[in-house]
């Protein structure tokens, strides 16, 4: 099954956040491209979201998912607890969305913004999508 996570390159939270994926996905479950990228872009044109969306996107087995339901089924595949975070995928994306927009609409300001993508680690390179 194919799995692809598809983020804000320039966002340091976004990029914390790959590089906290990574450390808790040792089998290589999830490939990456950012979202400013050419195949992010493609990837977004080919499932029929806009190009200029503000979400963490996770393309499951060629479903589409965005904001906290997307972050929250990333989990169900980490090692450790975090597996449990996935309980609050039965609470309805309308409140989990809240909390996810409000940080959304913060993260430059709270954890700043990089000039640049992230260039991955030499031996993570290989899962991400150029």
């Amino acid at each position: 099954m194919e799995r692809i996570i598809l983020f804000d390159g320039v966002c340091n939270l976004c990029n914390k956040s790959v590089q906290f994926i990574f450390k808790r996905d040792p089998s290589g479950t999830f490939k990456f491209a950012s979202l400013q990228s050419k195949t992010g872009q493609n990837l977004l044109k080919a499932h029929g979201l806009s190009t200029d969306i503000n979400s963490f996107v996770l393309i499951e087995d060629k479903r589409i998912y965005v904001k906290s339901t997307a972050a929250l089924r990333v989990c169900t595949h980490l090692s450790g607890l975090w597996k449990m975070l996935s309980v609050f995928l039965v609470v309805p994306p309308f409140f989990r969305d809240l909390l996810y927009e409000w940080i959304a609409k913060n993260r430059y300001k709270w954890f700043g913004k990089k000039d640049h993508c992230l260039l991955p680690l030499p031996e993570w390179k290989s899962r991400f999508l150029e």
